[in-house]
């Protein structure tokens, strides 16, 4: 269960120092790879996933058709996904056809979801980009999903971008792109990159007023550390 005190969190800190708490734990395959945001938001996305698998296509199974079936499942994950949850979309890192497009983006944002994350490619994607919707991809992608893709399950676990995804496992994005977050290490990944976050801001203020990184970064130097705890009280941080 996310918590309001580490979802908060979470929007106000970066993946590169999520990436840096989460290697401290041995974790080093979170960020999803060639994942980028179909337009910038300015703010986090930040939620837990839920999963929707595609297979590669089959085409006596897969025409246009399939979607007369009200329980197919791109349509029934996005009937479903909660409200405050990233759709996290395996598609096999294959944006050769779209994983989604703008009115499926466009019913997740007025149910509530966090955002929307594929390794492949969404179509629509300047309508999607336009929404105030965060959204995920490798690149734009016309071709409808049928002809390469076929969606088989929902909310078990994927693969993303070279990332295994577990329902329920924290999705961050911002404007570099996407890191997962175990569940179970949400609350403590949050706290410490607070922390960090706060000490990566007064090194950034230091060198950009001239001084040298030996001894600052990492605080080596003792000086720094006393005087970085005078800047945290200073800044209510």
């Amino acid at each position: 269960m996310l918590s309001d005190t580490t979802r908060d969190r979470l929007m106000t800190v970066s993946t590169a120092t999520l990436c840096t708490a989460l290697f401290k734990r041995g974790l080093r395959n979170q960020f999803i790879q060639d994942v980028h945001p179909v337009a910038p938001k300015g703010r986090n996305m930040v939620g837990p996933a839920y999963t929707l698998r595609y297979i590669p296509a089959r085409e006596d199974l897969n025409p246009i058709g399939v979607f007369q079936d009200r329980s197919h499942p791109q349509r029934k994950a996005v009937e479903e996904c909660p409200a405050g949850a990233v759709l996290v979309i395996d598609s096999r890192k294959d944006p050769r056809a779209a994983s989604a497009g703008s009115i499926l983006a466009a019913r997740l944002m007025v149910r509530g979801a966090a955002g929307m994350v594929t390794d492949g490619g969404f179509r629509d994607s300047p309508d999607i980009g336009a929404l105030d919707f965060p959204t995920y991809h490798s690149r734009p992608s016309a071709p409808t999903n049928l002809t390469r893709h076929q969606a088989v399950d929902i909310n078990l676990p994927v693969g993303c971008g070279d990332v295994a995804v577990w329902p329920g496992d924290i999705v961050v994005g911002d404007a570099e792109g996407v890191v997962v977050i175990p569940a179970h290490l949400a609350d403590e990944i949050a706290e410490e990159a607070i922390d960090m976050t706060a000490f990566e801001d007064f090194v950034t203020e230091k060198v950009l007023e001239g001084e040298s990184i030996l001894g600052l970064y990492p605080p080596t130097d003792e000086r720094w550390r006393m005087e970085f705890a005078d800047w945290r009280v200073s800044r209510n941080r």
